[in-house]
């Protein structure tokens, strides 16, 4: 027997939306991942991008456990001397939200091309609407995101 291998014009990708309010960072994160490596999908194959393009509503509704909001940092450098730049949690959250789910999705993927890949299919709204309808997106339930 031989393994099967998914090829690229047999892979069908179902648009995904979720509803993070209320939700948890890092467990939100996880399940987001997943849809976007394709690992519940039964033709799951690691070095092939074929996960789901996910969209995700209400980013500024997000909730973290402890004191994540005043302790964890988001680190940047400029490449300049003196260009490195320390942002809090809370910041970043009431400055661009979208961006901290960004981020933690995309620590979560793998970090090479098929990572990059992967995370251009995530759409993030901090809001409740988004331009996707033509896409018909099916939504995710709280349940099977808790």
């Amino acid at each position: 027997m031989s393994t099967y291998t998914v090829k690229a014009g047999e892979i069908e990708r179902r648009w995904w939306v979720v509803d993070a309010d209320g939700a948890t960072l890092g467990r939100l994160a996880t399940r987001i991942a997943a849809l976007l490596r394709g690992k519940h999908k039964v033709a799951f194959t690691d070095h092939l991008d074929v996960g789901d393009p996910v969209i995700v509503l209400n980013a500024a509704r997000i909730r973290v456990t402890g004191k994540k909001l005043k302790q964890k940092q988001y680190y940047r450098h400029s490449g300049y001397p003196g260009g490195f730049r320390a942002e809090t949690l809370e910041r970043l959250l009431e400055r661009r939200p979208e961006e901290v789910i960004r981020r933690a999705v995309r620590g979560m993927l793998p970090r090479n091309r098929l990572g990059e890949k992967m995370i251009r299919k995530l759409f993030v709204y901090s809001g409740s609407e988004h331009p996707h309808a033509a896409q018909r997106p099916e939504p995710i339930s709280k349940e099977a995101m808790a």
